[in-house]
């Protein structure tokens, strides 16, 4: 049974499942968002050996402030021996993502049922 996303702001939720945390990010990520949820998922992504989706499917709009946090989060999983996967499916935030070459390091899956199912193969 999955669990409703808590709402730690207006633009990021958390739940468990499977195993992993899933921060699901929604709205507008821009550089006030950003000033918001930053704290947040520092805070989140602290724990050694935490496994971590950012899904970003509910998110409309994403520039370089969005950008910052995955790059973010996802060196600070990696220094703790964690795991981070990324859900995007939106056009232009995929354009974003692969404009810049984090689709390269970090290569985004389209549900986030494949997600879970590839974090958890070692």
């Amino acid at each position: 049974m999955r669990e409703e996303p808590t709402p730690l702001s207006r633009h990021l939720r958390v739940r468990e499942e499977q195993g992993h945390t899933v921060l699901e990010l929604r709205g507008e990520i821009d550089i006030v968002s950003a000033a918001e949820i930053s704290p947040l998922l520092d805070r989140l992504t602290r724990r050694e050996r935490v496994r971590v989706v950012l899904d970003l499917r509910p998110v409309e709009f994403f520039d370089c402030s969005g950008l910052r946090l995955v790059s973010r989060a996802r060196h600070r999983v990696l220094e703790r021996g964690g795991r981070l996967h990324l859900v995007c499916v939106h056009p232009l935030t995929l354009r974003v993502l692969a404009v810049t070459g984090l689709t390269r390091i970090l290569p985004p899956h389209p549900t986030l049922e494949s997600a879970l199912r590839v974090s958890d193969n070692p």
